[in-house]
C-alpha cells in the first residue's frame, strides 16, 4: 500500500468561508470561500499545488544535471467548465527560467520527466484536463 496523506481543515470564526488547512508536518495552509487576503480559495490551491510539485521535480532535475538556475518561476493558468461542477479543462504551465547557460534539452528532458513520471498532482489532473507545458529562458 502506497503512502498516506491526512490533512485537517478547521473552520475559521471570520466573514465568509474560510477553512486553515493543517497538515502533519505542521505547515497550515488558509483557504478561503473566494481568493481574497484571507487565503487561496480551493481551487487556486490546486493549481498551486500543480506549479508546487512540477517546480520542485523540474529544479531537482536540472541541478543534477549540474544546470545553473538563477531564476525560476512557474506561471499556472487553467480554464474550468462553466457549469458545475466547474472543473479544469485546459491548464498550461509556464516554466521561466534564467541561467548563465542553460541547455534546452536539459530543460525539456526535466519538464517531461515531471508530467509524464515524477508530478502526482499532473498526473491526477490530467485525467479530467488537457495539460501543456513550456518553458521561456530569459535573458539576466
Amino acid at each position: 500500500m502506497g503512502k498516506r496523506a491526512r490533512v485537517v481543515l478547521d473552520t475559521v470564526d471570520a466573514p465568509g468561508l474560510r477553512f486553515v488547512s493543517r497538515f502533519e508536518s505542521g505547515a497550515e495552509l488558509p483557504l478561503a470561500g473566494t481568493s481574497g487576503r484571507d487565503g487561496a480559495s480551493p481551487v487556486e490551491a490546486v493549481l498551486a499545488a500543480l506549479g508546487g510539485c512540477t517546480g520542485m521535480d523540474v529544479i531537482s532535475i536540472l541541478r543534477k544535471k549540474r544546470q545553473v538556475v538563477t531564476g525560476y518561476e512557474v506561471v499556472i493558468e487553467g480554464q474550468r467548465r462553466a457549469e458545475h461542477p466547474r472543473v479544469f479543462t485546459r491548464i498550461e504551465i509556464v516554466h521561466r527560467l534564467r541561467g548563465p547557460s542553460l541547455k534546452a534539452a536539459a530543460i525539456e528532458e526535466a519538464i517531461r520527466l515531471s508530467d509524464t513520471k515524477y508530478c502526482s498532482v499532473h498526473a491526477m489532473l490530467a485525467h479530467g484536463a488537457e495539460i501543456t507545458s513550456r518553458y521561456e529562458i530569459l535573458r539576466a
